[in-house]
């Protein structure tokens, strides 16, 4: 009798344990690096006792592998939160109504060109795209101040930009085919093939190769960038396009969405709202990686300041309702 008493305690231990199972975790996909997006969600873990579970992105495949990975799953949903290093994608997510509306109280103060009126999605910790160049190879008088130096003859085979189907990149070209028109911007793509310019893996590999000297210049992000000023690298940062006539030097936040008919919904959204707090953008503006904040909060000297510069003025949702199309395009010319 007492051992089937027990019998009986221990198989009820297992169904509750198995009902409550996952309703203590957050399973989060963020393609953010590693070394910047895991301190965080660490510190989420310790302040409230839930359990994150994160899967991270690689350099070559930034976003777009994790992307797939949401939409491959969506009839069984694996995810609960996107923390995605760039907003293009995200909106891809949205338009295959794979995300859920939520309006955190933590995203009232962040700029309304960057979140999703509805909730979809809310931007943080930007990016510029800029170019960095090798100060042993250029001097002031004869630098690049615009993307489309990429296909002046004088910078054949001198440059370098990492691979436009992946990551900022790809968010980059998106949004120049938005701005410039299908026809202008494969003439433009096309001329950058012609041009001799180097396709790497990643921007990372890009500002790697310039501090090498393999190249000259190469377009990148401002995180890479300052990472190599840090380490005393002898590299310069040029933010593209500011003339009167200029497009402007594109600014790419992060953003955060919470997947639909996720596992976790409640805890999905408390992780939201710790993420979206001012208190992450400072922390990703005072980090090697020099995010910006869209906040008006104090920034530190080595952090793009956005009332200084001239942004590019871009419709992401135009943008991203073609990036399919304008990826197989790209596919094409740069075929590897």
């Amino acid at each position: 009798m007492k051992i089937l008493k027990s019998l009986v305690i221990f198989v009820s231990i297992l169904i509750i344990q198995s009902c409550t199972t996952g309703k203590n975790e957050v399973i989060v996909y963020s393609s953010l690096d590693r070394m910047y997006s895991e301190p965080i969600l660490k510190d989420f873990e310790k302040e409230t006792g839930i359990k994150i579970k994160a899967v991270y992105d690689t350099e070559l495949t930034k976003t777009v592998g994790l992307v797939n990975r949401i939409i491959a799953e969506a009839s069984k949903p694996k995810c609960d939160v996107f923390w995605n290093n760039e907003i293009s994608r995200t909106i891809v997510l949205q338009n295959k109504q794979l995300i859920s509306p939520y309006i955190s109280p933590n995203a009232i103060d962040i700029p309304i060109e960057f979140k999703d009126s509805i909730g979809y999605w809310t931007g943080f910790a930007a990016r510029g795209r800029i170019i960095i160049y090798n100060k042993n190879k250029l001097i002031n008088d004869s630098l690049p101040s615009s993307i489309f130096d990429l296909i002046d003859p004088k910078w054949k085979g001198k440059a370098a930009l990492a691979y436009p189907l992946f990551g900022t990149t790809s968010t980059h070209f998106a949004a120049l085919f938005a701005e410039l028109g299908t026809e202008k911007a494969l003439s433009f793509f096309k001329k950058i093939k012609e041009n001799d310019i180097a396709i790497l893996d990643g921007n990372a590999t890009v500002r790697d190769q310039v501090v090498a000297g393999e190249f000259w210049w190469g377009l990148t992000d401002t995180d890479d960038a300052n990472g190599a000023i840090e380490d005393g690298k002898n590299v310069g940062i040029i933010y593209p396009d500011q003339g009167p006539d200029g497009l402007g030097t594109l600014i790419i936040p992060n953003t955060i969405a919470i997947i639909k008919n996720g596992p976790n919904f409640e805890n999905a959204q408390q992780l939201v709202d710790y993420i979206l707090r001012p208190e992450t953008e400072n922390i990703l503006a005072n980090a090697r990686s020099a995010q910006i904040p869209l906040r008006k909060i104090d920034i530190p000297k080595k952090v793009m300041d956005l009332k200084k510069f001239k942004p590019m003025e871009v419709d992401f949702i135009r943008a991203s309702s073609e990036i399919e199309k304008t990826s197989k395009y790209l596919q094409n010319i740069f075929v590897k």
